[in-house]
């Protein structure tokens, strides 16, 4: 019943200071019927409306927004209503609202009364798309669960979502006039990862049955008939019980389809389904080796309730790239995939620069350069986005750090750079020793699908450790590395790659820089040999790329520049200081085959060459030289400090 009714039910009610369960209780009805009530979706008969108007001590016209004379009663007093939250500028003062780091659920955010960075916008837009079908591909910990737990609460009909998403954006919107008029199936696959086929089977069948069970009461006692009401408690207990059987496997490929088709049939209205880190699931069976023992039921649950689902009203979906195997997105005509190069819902993921300054503000930090170096970078459509999960952790602790760990994708990323060939090789040490590169990148496909360097540099892409400078021309783009906290993440990837310790890289890096030359070498040196023997190390430019990736994590402290004009010639490596107390650091090499030839010779032949072409010019202050010589494991070390 889509009247005012369910607007000054739900203001006189809150008013007198009762709850829904409590108004269920005097009612003596269920807690889902009376929220019904409140949301227009059903009506009370007339014995239970003369109940309500005595409960709360008002009249019927008064329910029904009008006067004894039939006009319009308090037109504006709902929204005159005093909000129970408040925006974050209200609250700016007051040290008790604090942040809720790693808090996923927007109603129990709102109820903490937490900061909470308003995102509300994103339903408007959403409203505005002419799409059924959306899919957002963005980084972990960009908010996507958080957004995707705010349209659930915004649309859902068995909900009543006023006080929790009064003052934000789009309770000043036209589109707030949308809350809570339909039924919504929301599930988040973020943690369905597993080490089995069976595992994996288990916790999709837990997702669905949480689902199943948010809605059980309201189906036993709505107005389906039995034979729909058999199908709902067969599916919850088939989901409830124990082991996998090929019944089960049937159950969670059709659970969804038929649970919208059962709302659809008690609400009148078309289901809208979230589906939140689709992709988790295809990434971890992928990971675990057992893809092929559940694919079709991974392909049944998407192709089921996405395509051919009458009962389908819009579904958005959010992960990291976009699964093309076994054809789940094929034959939906009606799909928008929003990748990060992407317009739409731009600014809806991470924290724009503004939602940066106000967020350290209001925590007392300010906003330093220091945390545009180490969070910024990001760029999705043509927004400027900040790391939210780093911000928030810096401005809990106020110490700038490296907060953000992609543990979700680490094992592709490392396992597909150790696969690549020479020409990514390549691409990847311009990468690292200038920290932007032009490729090919695809990235609508899963690099598991179709691996190979273009299908992985959209992967590092999609995964956050990458943002797109500019689309030079189809299916090519400037890439760059986003900041410093993005830095470390290379420096782990490289030392998997190389399989050698990464503290180890990290002694060897901090002796180079603190001036402790013979560490520098012993560590240098034990490196070479402990490397696995597939490295090719067969040229002079072999090691100058292999100390490069690992120089280039020193990018804090130091500009790093390779082969550049300095002085009289081209130089190796040249490592300008960034601060005044630490020396300027120049790595020149070479490299024999000669078994006779002397390897500390050469060593310091190099570094003779670093002193006669004057490679040092342009340096500020002190510096250290170092002549590298090689061959195959063997290396010899010269230094001198100037």
């Amino acid at each position: 019943m889509k009247t005012k009714f369910c607007e000054y039910l739900t203001m006189y009610r809150r008013q007198r200071g009762y709850t829904q369960a409590e108004m269920a209780e005097k009612l003596e009805i269920s807690r889902s019927t009376y929220t019904n009530y409140e949301t227009g979706n059903r009506a009370p008969d007339f014995e239970t409306l003369i109940q309500i108007g005595d409960i709360l001590d008002c009249s019927l016209d008064e329910l029904f927004g009008r006067d004894r004379g039939g006009s319009a009663r308090y037109p504006d007093r709902v929204r005159e209503a005093a909000p129970v939250y408040r925006t974050n500028t209200e609250y700016r003062a007051k040290p008790e609202r604090r942040l809720a780091i790693g808090q996923q659920d927007f109603r129990a955010l709102r109820e903490q009364n937490a900061y909470y960075v308003d995102k509300t916008r994103m339903i408007e837009e959403f409203l505005g798309s002419w799409y059924q079908v959306t899919l957002i591909t963005r980084p972990r910990r960009f908010g996507k669960t958080l957004n995707m737990s705010m349209l659930a609460e915004f649309f859902d009909c068995t909900k009543n979502s006023g006080d929790i998403f009064a003052g934000t954006y789009i309770s000043r919107s036209r589109a707030r006039e949308e809350m809570n008029r339909q039924p919504v199936i929301f599930l988040s696959f973020l943690d369905v990862k597993a080490d089995s086929a069976d595992g994996m089977l288990a916790m999709l069948a837990d997702v669905l049955r949480g689902e199943y069970g948010r809605y059980y009461q309201l189906i036993a006692d709505g107005s389906l008939p039995d034979v729909q009401k058999e199908i709902f408690y067969k599916n919850y207990k088939m989901l409830c019980s124990r082991g996998i059987t090929e019944e089960k496997k049937y159950c969670i490929k059709t659970a969804v389809k038929e649970l919208c088709q059962l709302l659809d049939m008690q609400f009148g209205q078309k289901v809208y389904l979230l589906i939140d880190e689709y992709d988790t699931p295809f990434i971890s069976a992928n990971a675990g080796g057992y893809y092929s023992e559940i694919r079709d039921v991974l392909a049944g649950v998407f192709g089921t309730s996405i395509k051919g689902n009458a009962s389908l009203g819009r579904a958005v979906l959010t992960g990291i790239q976009r699964i093309a195997k076994e054809n789940i997105f094929s034959g939906l005509n009606n799909l928008s995939v929003c990748t990060v190069t992407d317009r739409e819902y731009e600014d809806c993921f991470g924290f724009t620069v503004e939602e940066t300054r106000e967020l350290l503000e209001y925590c007392g930090v300010g906003f330093p350069e220091e945390v545009r170096l180490m969070y910024d970078g990001y760029r999705f459509g043509a927004a400027e986005v900040y790391n939210p999960w780093s911000v928030s952790c810096y401005a809990a602790r106020k110490k700038a750090d490296f907060y953000w760990v992609n543990t979700s994708e680490n094992s592709i990323l490392k396992d597909a750079l150790a696969k690549q060939g020479p020409s990514f090789r390549e691409e990847y040490n311009h990468l690292i020793e200038q920290g932007t590169v032009t490729v090919e990148a695809e990235l609508a496909v899963a690099y598991y699908e179709k691996p190979g360097g273009a299908s992985f540099w959209g992967l590092l892409i999609n995964a956050g450790m990458l943002t797109v400078e500019e689309e030079t021309e189809d299916g090519r783009y400037t890439v760059r590395v986003p900041n410093r906290e993005v830095w470390r993440a290379f420096r782990e990837l490289t030392a998997f790659c190389l399989q050698v310790e990464e503290t180890e890289i990290s002694r060897m890096l901090y002796a180079l820089r603190d001036g402790r030359p013979e560490e520098f070498a012993r560590i240098y040196q034990r490196i070479l040999l402990e490397l696995p023997s597939y490295h090719d190390l067969k040229d002079e430019n072999s090691y100058h790329m292999m100390l490069l990736g690992m120089c280039a994590f020193m990018r804090k402290d130091y500009e790093v520049q390779s082969n550049r004009e300095s002085g009289e010639g081209r130089c190796d490596i040249l490592l300008y200081s960034r601060r005044q107390n630490l020396p300027g650091i120049i790595l020149e090499f070479k490299y024999t085959r000669e078994e006779s030839e002397d390897l500390e010779a050469l060593a310091q032949k190099a570094l003779d060459q670093i002193r006669e072409k004057n490679y040092d010019a342009g340096m500020h202050g002190g510096s250290w030289h170092f002549g590298l010589a090689h061959r195959g494991k063997k290396a010899a070390v010269r230094w001198e400090k100037l």
